[in-house]
Formats: C-alpha cells, sequence, structure tokens
C-alpha cells in the first residue's frame, strides 16, 4: 500500500504514508483556530502528535519557528517529506509529548490527539494508535493538560481539538487546575465516520452516546497561561464559533 495525499483548503496537498493519521474535518477545525491566534514572525509553536504536519505547516506558513512531535516514526517522516514539499522549515522531533522538548518553551501549542473512546486497555497497535484513547478516550488528552503548562510561555496558548465524546468540561477544568483556565472557542457536529460507527454498540452500552444519535460533536478547547509579559497586547478570548460542516471518528 503506497502513500496516498490529502488536500486542505488554500494549501498544497499533504502526504500521508500508510498508519500515518490524514488531515481531516477535526484537523481543518483546529487550523481555523490557529489562524485566528495572533501568531507573529518568530512566534515558537509547538505542535503535538503532529500525525501527517498538516498543523505544524499551517503555523509555519505563518512565519512562525514550529517543532512538531510524533510518537511515530511513520508520522515524523511523513511530516519531514511534508515540510520539504512545501518548502517550510519544521523541526521535526520523535518522542512521547512534551517529553520530546523538555529544554524548550512555546508560544502556541496545537494539539489533534487521539480522542476515540476504545474497548480494552488502550494498547492499540499499528494505525489505530492514532484514534484509539483508551475506554473513556482521554488517555493523551489529560496527559497534555497535566504537561502542556511547562512548556508553555507566559501569555501563551494551548488550542486542542477533540471529540466531545470525552468530556469538554472534564478537560476545562482538569487545564483550570494544571493552572491554564481553558474554554471551548469552537463546536461543530459532523456525521459518525468508520471509527465511530464500527464501535456504536459499544459507545451506547457505555451511555456515550444516545440510542438515537447519529452525529458527533467536535470541540476546540483553548487555554491562556495567566501571566502575560508587559508588552503583550491585550486580547479578549475569542467567543464560541460554530462551524456549519468543518472523520477520525
Amino acid at each position: 500500500m503506497g502513500a496516498v495525499t490529502v488536500t486542505l483548503p488554500q494549501s498544497r496537498p499533504v502526504v500521508k504514508l500508510p498508519g500515518v493519521y490524514p488531515a481531516q474535518h477535526d484537523t481543518q477545525l483546529l487550523l481555523r483556530a490557529l489562524y485566528r491566534e495572533d501568531i507573529g514572525a518568530g512566534a515558537e509553536v509547538l505542535d503535538l502528535g503532529t500525525g501527517c504536519g498538516a498543523l505544524a505547516l499551517g503555523a509555519a506558513r505563518q512565519g512562525a519557528r514550529v517543532t512538531a512531535v510524533d510518537i511515530s516514526w511513520r508520522a515524523v517522516l511523513t511530516t519531514r517529506v511534508n515540510a520539504w514539499w512545501a518548502r517550510q522549515r519544521v523541526t521535526v522531533r520523535q518522542g512521547d509529548l512534551t517529553a520530546a522538548v523538555r529544554d524548550r518553551s512555546f508560544d502556541l501549542i496545537v494539539s489533534n490527539p487521539p480522542y476515540v473512546p476504545t474497548p480494552g486497555n488502550g494498547s492499540s497497535r499499528g494505525a489505530a494508535r492514532a484514534w484509539d484513547a483508551g475506554r473513556d478516550g482521554r488517555l493523551l488528552i489529560d496527559r497534555i493538560c497535566d504537561t502542556a503548562p511547562g512548556v508553555l510561555r507566559p501569555g501563551g496558548v494551548l488550542l486542542m481539538v477533540h471529540s466531545g465524546l470525552c468530556g469538554a468540561e472534564r478537560t476545562v477544568r482538569r487545564l483550570a487546575e494544571a493552572g491554564l483556565p481553558a474554554a471551548v472557542s469552537d463546536r461543530v457536529r459532523i456525521p459518525f465516520g468508520p471509527v465511530v460507527r464500527s464501535r456504536l454498540a459499544w459507545l451506547r452500552s457505555q451511555g456515550l452516546l444516545d440510542g438515537g444519535q447519529d452525529t458527533e460533536e467536535l470541540v476546540i478547547i483553548r487555554a491562556q497561561h495567566p501571566q502575560r509579559p508587559q508588552h503583550a497586547q491585550h486580547s479578549q478570548h475569542p467567543r464560541t464559533h460554530h462551524s456549519p460542516h468543518p472523520q477520525r471518528s
């Protein structure tokens, strides 16, 4: 099975090697949120769980200095190829979330982590690692909430996308407990994708889906470090955006 390409709006296609999560609706939703941020030239941006690198490339096109991290060597290779093809400079590291960048700090962190609730113990292999996230879907989400403050600069912002099945308010509370005031900035509903459809009976048995529910909500969580540098300009917290249609699902 060879590489395939995925086209994002207003950008060149990106290569996706087999076993690497492709850019989908959740990626597009997070890209729109990223573009609303005031990313100045030279801003330091971290993409956690970069996959095919679409978010990293989006930030690089805004003039940011981008570091992309993924635990999958295939994803690392994919992102390096896409950065080369797009003629964008992106530093790509193989590693486990922020453990790969303990020596760094960032103005903006973006992440589209695995978030689909999964039967079993969460120890998925192969391509399923890109979406399987434990029985409550929070295997990676909670770790990001706990570790992101340690690599986020004063005034810096975290943007994370995940399914409403994981509990958006749980994410907001956990980030607040870690020292990052947070809120849901975007919501959109999309039809179930193949992964969710394949485990509908289990999700309903766990009370995560209603019997007649046929769509899934995606949310963007925006959190900001409360300590703002003196030279930073004041900006209001964004209102929640409802997109008409921005599937890991």
